[in-house]
């Protein structure tokens, strides 16, 4: 979504129109990063891209942290990831899924066998992309701390011919290729701190430093939001020192995560996009505590919670306050039923005087190690005060907290987690379920949710249990700001974990076929 912040609008610029000739591009160096070249006249100049348009300011990384997609959790980093590496399909900020490295996919009628086929795409070194490659890499993502939730209902992905592979689910799973956004690298470097990609632009090593250089021999044709040939890179240490930089000097766009302890706050003149997190932060009450054992004052919990000022006071006005475990932009979001459960105190402090539970103690457990959700969490402290419970509040760093949440020493917690674009709950009921803490795994909602994610018009009736249950409160959705100056990019359209988003100008409909099993 865009903000206008102290500016005005971008101004409108024409797009790039990349051309689609391979070419020989760039020779990695055994360490992942390319070396540095004399421009050619693929290097140099894209077609249809008039040299003195270019306008040579700087982005910002974090040098330790690398641009392994599958590794590196560093923000700004992140956002170069849409320039550098394609996936099958992007997510666009209405969470679409868009078709590019997928050039077609049959599913099975059952929906648990999905064949995509690739596009005639190539690598920045120029060789091309291989059905290997996107095996490789979706198996490393498998394992790594970024994607591996992703993973959860796949059973395999195989190699089918050289430029199609094969993802069987365990359960049919109709909106499959949302989860598939993931970055696609060469199959030998997956393990690199700078994988090759098919994106638009490449890392090279000059004698200034690192630069992102727009390919001249890329695959594909698209409208990209930058245009410009050569953008050196900025290495930073800090947030303080990336908004310094922005502020003073040469930097052009910058992201931020205003609801981190680290937050630089921006304070001149820019354009302002908020994008999405997929963070919810959210409450869980404790089914064995004396209190939230009741039904009543559990399914009144949610009006307690003033979202609003949660948001504004902590998280700096960054984000959507939710009463649903469900983005607000997500299709799958209902406005009506998401009306419901806003803040309402007096609700609470009926339903807990009604049970006569007035004056009774109770243990808020937050994670110490994220200051912003203490400060949250002391704000709760507050809330449930004034309805008459007497609060603790204990916060604990990450170990401590981990092992206090298997026990039943506390009442209610104050939690955060990281949805996957399909919004799949499933794991906070599974059995052993990874976020099943608080005696929160439950078959029923971990039936819906299972079925939610074979046909999402069931997401209606999982929220309406939850909501109606209670024991999992949803707070609000964390968002990002992508910050730019005034004509420095062109009319971006950020996405989630996509800054730079584009299109290839294909739609899911258009390169989906559905196999009808024969008689």
């Amino acid at each position: 979504m865009k903000k206008i912040a102290i500016a005005l609008v971008l101004a409108l610029l024409l797009p790039i129109f990349a051309g689609c000739e391979s070419g020989q591009g760039y020779i990695p160096t055994g360490n992942g990063l390319a070396d540095a070249v004399l421009p050619t006249e693929q290097t140099q100049e894209a077609p249809g891209l008039d040299q003195e348009q270019s306008r040579f300011y700087t982005l910002a990384y974090y040098a330790d942290q690398g641009f392994n997609p599958y590794l590196c959790n560093a923000l700004n980093n992140r956002m170069l990831f849409s320039l550098l590496y394609q996936g099958l399909f992007s997510v666009d900020r209405n969470y679409n899924a868009v078709p590019i490295l997928c050039e077609r996919f049959t599913v099975s009628e059952d929906l648990t066998e999905f064949t995509f086929y690739l596009e005639d795409a190539t690598f920045s070194d120029g060789t091309y992309l291989r059905a290997e490659d996107v095996v490789a890499s979706l198996e490393y993502a498998r394992e790594s701390d970024i994607y591996e939730g992703r993973f959860d209902k796949i059973d395999e992905i195989r190699v089918v011919s050289e430029s199609a592979i094969l993802i069987e689910t365990d359960i049919p799973y109709e909106n499959l290729p949302l989860l598939l956004d993931i970055p696609i690298v060469k199959a030998s470097q997956v393990e690199l701190p700078t994988p090759v990609g098919t994106g638009p632009y490449a890392i090279t090593n000059t004698a200034a430093g690192l630069t992102l250089q727009l390919r001249g021999n890329w695959w594909c044709k698209a409208e990209l939001p930058i245009r410009d040939v050569s953008i050196p890179l900025f290495p930073a240490e800090n947030a303080a020192q990336i908004r310094d930089e922005f502020e003073f000097s040469d930097l052009g766009l910058s992201i931020s995560d205003p609801g981190a302890a680290s937050y630089a706050e921006y304070r001149c003149d820019y354009e302002l996009w908020e994008i999405e997190s997929g963070l919810l932060v959210f409450l869980c009450c404790n089914t064995e505590s004396k209190v939230f054992s009741n039904d009543k004052v559990r399914a009144a919990l949610t009006y307690a919670i003033d979202r609003t000022s949660i948001l504004q006071k902590c998280y700096n006005g960054f984000g959507m306050t939710t009463t649903l475990a469900v983005s607000p932009n997500s299709p799958f979001f209902d406005r009506g039923l998401g009306a419901q459960g806003t803040y309402a105190p007096e609700k609470f402090r009926q339903a807990v005087k009604e049970e006569g539970l007035l004056g009774s103690e109770v243990v808020l457990l937050v994670n110490k190690s994220d200051s912003v959700r203490v400060q949250a969490a002391r704000m709760i402290v507050d809330m449930l005060e004034e309805a008459g419970l007497v609060v603790t509040l204990e916060d604990w760093s990450t170990p401590y907290y981990k092992q206090k949440l298997t026990t039943d020493e506390y009442d209610l917690y104050l939690g955060q987690t990281k949805l996957s674009p399909t919004m799949d709950l499933s794991q906070f009921f599974a059995p052993y379920g990874a976020l099943s803490y608080a005696d929160l795994d439950d078959a029923s909602c971990y039936s819906m949710a299972t079925e939610a994610l074979e046909n999402s018009g069931n997401f209606y009736g999982l929220h309406q249990l939850i909501q109606a249950d209670g024991q999992l409160v949803p707070v609000l959705f964390r968002t990002y700001g992508v910050y730019a100056k005034r004509g420095q990019v062109g009319q971006l359209n950020p996405a989630r974990d996509n800054v730079f988003f584009y299109t290839l100008g294909k739609t899911l409909q258009e390169v989906m076929t559905i196999e009808t099993a024969l008689d």
